[in-house]
């Protein structure tokens, strides 16, 4: 369980960690949450959509990693196979968190439990002096622009939902075995709809660049046949096939859970 901490000179002058961190913190999730300002890149690797709790009217942005929980398909014998690494992930062992010395006020974390944090490792967190380190300075300009993309993917999602431009999928998926499953609570933009865009809200969302993420979501549900590929070369629950589809509003959901 991850143990983070607002990093302080006073506490953590001699804490350092490791050159070499791996992913392996995420070994076993299926979704991760990305951001819109990555979904371009990150189209080519992995599937995009937005999932949300039954329980909540929040969306959320995930890349999906596998096809059921527990499964991360492109982390295999501690090797990473996508072809980039959201932001999310690649921040640890750091992450932003509430300052306990200034109310309402984020500042970059530590996870002191990490393995990849202790004394003993190579890369500083300050000099001897005292100042911080040019590794400190990287990773809080990291975190600042990852809270950023955050905010504007809030917004994103939010332009979606008002101008009613988002669908509900379902996965079928066929065994080799010859059973048969269904994922639901996958949502992607309605691209009829955005077709179906008044020329003034067409003018509005491409000075605004909102194009750009839209269409890579699209285009990233193609690579749900790289996860069957992926799925099949672990030799596990082989696939032999997959379709996806706009949810029929009477079919019977069965959610992805959030991860």
């Amino acid at each position: 369980m991850a143990n983070f901490v607002a990093i302080k000179k006073d506490k953590h002058q001699n804490l350092k960690v490791s050159q070499k961190r791996n992913l392996a913190h995420v070994a076993n999730q299926h979704i991760i949450t990305i951001t819109a300002a990555e979904y371009a890149q990150a189209s080519a690797s992995f599937p995009i959509v937005l999932v949300k709790n039954p329980d909540s009217p929040r969306y959320r942005s995930v890349a999906m990693l596998g096809m059921e929980s527990g499964e991360n398909l492109f982390y295999q014998d501690e090797k990473w196979s996508g072809l980039t690494v959201p932001q999310s992930i690649g921040m640890a062992p750091f992450a932003l968190g509430l300052d306990p010395d200034k109310e309402n006020t984020l500042t970059a974390c530590v996870d002191v439990d990490s393995e990849f944090v202790g004394e003993d490792k190579e890369l500083a967190l300050f000099e001897a002096e005292g100042k911080e380190s040019e590794l400190l300075t990287n990773v809080q300009n990291s975190l600042g622009r990852l809270y950023e993309n955050e905010k504007m993917t809030e917004n994103f999602i939010k332009e979606l939902e008002e101008n009613d431009l988002l669908q509900e999928l379902e996965l079928k998926i066929d065994l080799s075995t010859g059973e048969k499953k269904k994922l639901t609570g996958l949502f992607t933009v309605n691209e009829d709809k955005i077709k179906a865009l008044a020329d003034d809200k067409v003018l509005d969302f491409h000075k605004r660049g909102l194009f750009v993420p839209i269409y890579a979501m699209l285009g990233s549900l193609a690579q749900m046949n790289r996860l069957v590929q992926l799925r099949n070369l672990t030799g596990k629950n082989q696939i032999a096939g997959i379709q996806i589809a706009p949810l029929a509003k009477e079919a019977t959901k069965e959610t992805v859970a959030e991860s």
